[in-house]
Parts: C-alpha cells; sequence; structure tokens
C-alpha cells in the first residue's frame, strides 16, 4: 500500500508544484506548499483512503498552506501584499484541468533553461520534477547537503518568480534531454565512489523521461533517449559480480539481461526510426539495440555499429563518439585501425580516462602489452570511480611488464615483481 502511495505522489509532485508556480511564481514557497500536502496525504491516506480526485486535494492541503504562511509574513513583517494575490480555495478536484501536463512541462523546461549550469540543472530538476530531497541529492554527487541546498536556492533565485512556458520548446528541448541523459549516466556508471551504479538516478531518469515522452509523443528525440535509457539500463544485472567489481560487456551473462526492458526498447526505435528527423540518441538507441540483440558477444553486427557510429560523428561530432567508434573501428579491422582513429584525437579531449582506457585495451590487442599497461594505469590514476580504478588495476596487473637488460634494475616491491627503472614511472597497482 505505501510503496503504490509513494509511487503515486511522485508522480502527482511536479504537477501540484508546476499549477502553484503558474498560479503563484514563488518557486521556493510553493516548494515548501507541496512539500507539505505531501506529508499530510502520507499521513492521511492511508487512514481516510485516497481521494477520488488526489491532484485535486494535493492543491488544496498546498494553496492553504502557502496562505498561511503569507498570512504569517504580512504579520510579522508589515510588508505590501504580494502580487498576484493567491485565488480563492476550490473544492477539491475543481482544479482538475489539461493545464497539469502543461505545467509538469514547463517546470521540467525551467528546470533546465540554458542559462543555469549543468550542476545547477540537474540539481534543480532532481529535486523539483523529480521530487528526490536535498540529502539524496547531495549524496548522489558526493557532496555536503549544505552545499547541495546552496546550489539548489542559486538555481532557484536565478530563475526567479517568472513561470512561462517557453515559445519554442524545440529550442529548449536539446538541454533537457541533456540533462536527463547526465542524470541517467550518473546513475549507470557512477563518475566516483564505491558503487558502480547509483540505481536511483538512473531510475529517475528513465521515469521522467517516460514522463516526457508522453507530455511530447511527436518529438523523436525524446522516444529515443528513452529507448537508449531501458536499452542500456537492461544490462546493469550482468554489469556488476558479487562484490561489486565490474564486468566488461563481452564476458557478461546475457541471461541476465531485463529481456522486458530490451522489447520495450526496440518496440520504442521501431516506432521512431523512419517517422522523424534521425538525431543523436536514436542513433545511441540503434547501437545499444544491436549490442542487446546479440545472443553472444561474438555474434554483434560489428560492421553496423561502425556504420551508426559514422553516421553519429556527422550528426553529434565529438570526443566520446570518436573514441566510441574506434572501439567499432577496432572490432572491423583490427586494433591498429583504432589505433590510428585515437590519434587523431586532440591533448585537451583527454579530459576523462576513458581515452586512457580505451588506447590501453586496443594496445593490448595489438600485443603491445607494455604501452597497455601504462594506459590502464594512467587510466586508473584518473578515474574517481572505485570498482573502474579495480578494474584497470586488474587489467594492468595481468601484463607483465617487459624486462629490458640494458637498463639497471630495481625491486620496487621488495623482493616481488622486478621491472626496469622508468623516467616517469606510474602510479604504484
Amino acid at each position: 500500500m505505501r510503496q503504490s502511495l509513494e509511487v503515486l505522489l511522485r508522480e502527482l509532485a511536479p504537477q501540484v508544484l508546476g499549477t502553484l508556480a503558474r498560479q503563484y511564481g514563488d518557486l521556493d514557497s510553493c516548494e515548501d506548499a507541496t512539500q507539505e500536502a505531501l506529508l499530510a496525504a502520507l499521513t492521511q491516506w492511508p487512514v481516510q483512503g485516497v481521494p477520488s480526485q488526489p491532484r485535486g486535494w494535493l492543491l488544496t492541503v498546498a494553496r492553504r498552506s502557502l496562505v498561511d504562511y503569507w498570512r504569517r509574513e504580512t504579520a510579522r513583517r508589515r510588508r505590501e501584499e504580494r502580487a498576484g494575490e493567491p485565488q480563492p480555495f476550490e473544492v477539491p478536484g475543481a482544479d482538475e484541468q489539461p493545464a497539469d501536463a502543461d505545467d509538469t512541462l514547463t517546470l521540467l523546461f525551467l528546470c533546465c533553461r540554458p542559462t543555469l549550469t549543468p550542476a545547477a540543472q540537474i540539481a534543480l530538476t532532481l529535486r523539483a520534477v523529480g521530487g528526490l530531497t536535498t540529502k539524496e541529492i547531495a549524496g548522489a554527487f558526493f557532496v555536503s547537503e549544505a552545499t547541495m541546498a546552496k546550489r539548489i536556492s542559486r538555481a532557484k533565485q536565478s530563475i526567479g518568480h517568472s513561470f512561462e512556458r517557453p515559445k519554442d520548446l524545440a529550442a529548449g528541448l536539446g538541454a533537457v534531454l541533456s540533462v536527463l541523459y547526465l542524470i541517467f549516466n550518473e546513475g549507470y556508471t557512477a563518475t566516483s565512489g564505491p558503487s558502480l551504479h547509483r540505481v536511483d538516478l538512473s531510475t529517475e531518469a528513465i521515469r521522467i523521461t517516460r514522463l516526457l515522452h508522453r507530455l511530447m509523443p511527436a518529438e523523436g528525440e525524446v522516444a529515443g533517449l528513452l529507448a537508449l535509457m531501458l536499452l542500456t539500463d537492461a544490462r546493469r544485472p550482468a554489469r556488476t559480480d558479487s562484490d561489486g567489481s565490474l564486468i566488461p560487456l563481452e564476458d557478461q551473462d546475457r541471461s541476465l539481461w531485463d529481456q522486458v526492458a530490451i522489447q520495450e526498447g526496440i518496440a520504442l526505435l521501431t516506432e521512431t526510426l523512419g517517422r522523424f528527423p534521425v538525431g543523436q540518441y536514436q542513433i545511441q538507441a540503434a547501437v545499444a539495440a544491436v549490442h542487446d540483440e546479440a545472443p553472444t558477444a561474438a555474434a554483434t553486427d560489428w560492421r553496423q555499429i561502425l556504420a551508426l557510429y559514422t553516421t553519429l560523428e556527422h550528426v553529434a561530432p565529438g570526443p566520446m563518439v570518436t573514441l566510441s567508434r574506434a572501439v567499432a573501428l577496432a572490432n572491423v579491422h583490427g586494433p591498429r585501425a583504432g589505433l590510428a582513429l585515437l590519434d587523431t584525437l586532440n591533448a585537451e579531449d583527454n579530459t576523462t580516462h576513458r581515452l586512457d582506457a580505451v588506447r590501453a585495451h586496443l594496445l593490448e590487442l595489438a600485443g603491445e602489452t607494455d604501452q597497455a599497461r601504462h594506459h590502464y594505469l594512467r587510466a586508473a590514476r584518473t578515474t574517481a570511480s572505485l570498482p573502474e580504478q579495480h578494474y584497470l588495476h586488474l587489467r594492468a596487473s595481468r601484463l607483465r611488464p617487459r624486462v629490458d637488460a640494458q637498463k639497471p634494475l630495481r625491486n620496487r616491491y621488495g623482493g616481488g615483481v622486478i621491472i626496469k627503472k622508468d623516467t616517469n614511472p606510474p602510479t604504484e597497482e
């Protein structure tokens, strides 16, 4: 009972907040009032039963909370009446109108407005649309609750009291999709911390994207992003072993993949491709579908994946796309071809550990074990994810360093492995 109630309230929360913010303009106060209403529902509904029109019930309680707050502030500060006086109370259900979908959509676009930094966009989206607490959001990104509270507060101040739906939704849709994809990626592969996954974030990203798809069914890239998330998240049960260690795609037990999510993702992709202009998320979803449909790693159609990444480089070029194409190219034409493509990337493109990790993998396939080991270790130094560090160190440890008889030797481990002295040695494994 309580679990289904929490699911219902999570769906209704952005609708209530969006309606209040549209009517009264003060996002901060409206959010507090929404939380008061949700708390009242959690207390009363299990005893009294869920109202026939729960959104109207929540709106009524939230409006009462707002008016009480404003009355207290007026009496205490003796200031002029706020602009936009609250409308009279309505009976529960009287406000049930189609505007709730528009309000939720407006709220989402408001949280992702381009004037905010990506960090602020993510935090505000998770708070206002996702309903996560400040403490939960802070924990997801390994910052203090006070730091995250300040970040969210600054974002709200930047928005001000304006609650206007963008005139051109298509112009702002890219930012919304980017924020949702960032949230999903952080949940699917956490950039730091002891766990590879943050299931709460990836699940919330899928939920919000599903909501966006329901509100904007004619946008192909929304469907493409939802398909991409489902097809990718379907592999999550097989990505780690019992102790949380990372298992690469080629070694995963594919019987553990979520076939229901895979079928839903493929159905979405099938309905979308050919009906709408092709975008980056649809192409990435197609790549994920090729992986998911392969019964074994050896059966993966790498030529099709290479063709898709080649197309993606024309649609949305970037270093991460080039990295992915290099892997596909190596699987089709050999590791040397992939390494040659990596050499086209500039040094400034190496902003994460992934360039070194991919280079190490291809060097290992090419038989360049010393260089592969060096890049595995360099990648391990760069990432803050403990499971990825462990995996990269493990790959490096399996590559025996080559001993050069012309160079002086030293025992770095006091009686263990003997390796040649390097003028710029990597850190210890």
